[in-house]
């Protein structure tokens, strides 16, 4: 990773207090930041009563991915996104597999101004722009130049992110997103998250999935499940309970394998039974679309009509390997329609790899 001289950008979600302090409107810690420091997440600093974003223009890892790995099942399925991502975050996860870049105190990676990002985005055969690797909402006046350079040239832009916004982040990026993957972790459970994540409390994430689906965002949940500490079933069922009552059945729901990663090696990986356990909990409260992440080659990662069981959309990881719905996306066998924006693009090509047994 390269080191890079940072441009202290003016940011946008802040309010002036008393004594010279700023407060950070963009994540739900609201942070009080005194001047000449900075606020949790590192990025977002206090110069002399006004906020700046010393992240603005620095990429510290940008790759091209596909939709599926943010993951994102029912929406512009089979595209390429322009992945970017920056330094800190307003978590502490003591799992994070991007602990390098999340957790690092100086900006440090390479100028990528916003139509540059877009203009290689559009020549590299993307259809849209994502906001991963590190929590987005941190370096959202950064974000919301890229996706505007990136809507000029015609691609769509989605988030992958824990969703612990404020209602001013939502309003500055709810109009310009289209899709959103928000993770989370271990079910939402308080205990979890304040002991392995530092967050407070899961309210903020449900306002900002509900707040975001108002505005006609596409939304998807992830969960990530941690085995021993970050498994319970009550805290899946309420989960899963919260996305049919505030989001519909019909919302895209992810349970993730955990891989042993930073501060927590001595954990074991996920084992599927927990997966296929918790994903029985979720169908049976009403979830239509329950799929299984970091598996690969597991049948639970298929689409499968909610109508009659047939499987709609074949997967193996992130690729689709065979895609059995008619022009409108409707059930081949029952006529049911499956909401997924979209469909593979003409050039796709599928994935024949071998799945599990």
């Amino acid at each position: 990773m390269a080191a890079s001289v940072a441009r202290h950008h003016a940011a946008t979600l802040y309010e002036a207090l008393d004594s010279g302090k700023v407060r950070c409107t963009a994540c739900a810690r609201y942070c009080a930041v005194p001047d000449g420091t900075h606020g949790f997440c590192f990025v977002r600093k206090n110069e002399g009563g006004r906020l700046v974003l010393l992240s603005y223009g620095v990429a510290s890892a940008v790759q091209i991915d596909p939709i599926e790995k943010k993951p994102l099942s029912h929406y512009r399925p089979g595209t390429r996104v322009y992945s970017i991502g920056t330094v800190g975050c307003n978590w502490r996860c003591q799992y994070c597999q991007n602990a390098e870049i999340s957790q690092e105190r100086e900006v440090v990676g390479r100028r990528l101004p916003p139509e540059l990002a877009a203009r290689q985005a559009e020549q590299l055969g993307c259809a849209g722009m994502t906001f991963t690797y590190n929590e987005p909402t941190i370096f959202a006046e950064y974000a919301i130049d890229l996706i505007r350079a990136a809507r000029a040239r015609g691609l769509f832009a989605n988030f992958v992110t824990n969703g612990y916004m404020t209602p001013e982040a939502v309003e500055l990026l709810g109009p310009n997103l289209d899709a959103i993957s928000i993770d989370f972790k271990g079910s939402g459970e308080p205990g979890f998250l304040r002991k392995y994540i530092s967050a407070k409390g899961p309210e903020p994430i449900f306002d900002t999935s509900v707040a975001l689906r108002r505005r006609g965002v596409h939304v998807e949940i992830t969960d990530l499940i941690v085995p021993q500490v970050g498994e319970s079933v009550e805290a899946t069922r309420k989960l899963a309970r919260h996305v049919v009552d505030q989001l519909g059945p019909s919302t895209p729901f992810h349970l993730l394998r955990f891989h042993p990663d930073y501060h927590m090696m001595d954990l074991p990986e996920t084992p599927i039974s927990t997966l296929e356990r918790l994903h029985a909990v979720a169908k049976a409260e009403g979830l239509e679309y329950v799929y299984l992440g970091n598996v690969w080659g597991h049948r639970l990662e298929h689409t499968y009509c909610p109508g009659c069981g047939t499987i709609v959309v074949e997967r193996f990881g992130f690729t689709i390997r065979s895609w059995n719905l008619d022009p409108q996306n409707r059930c081949p066998n029952c006529g049911q329609a499956v909401p997924i924006v979209g469909r593979p693009p003409d050039d796709y090509v599928p994935s024949f790899a071998t799945p599990l047994s």
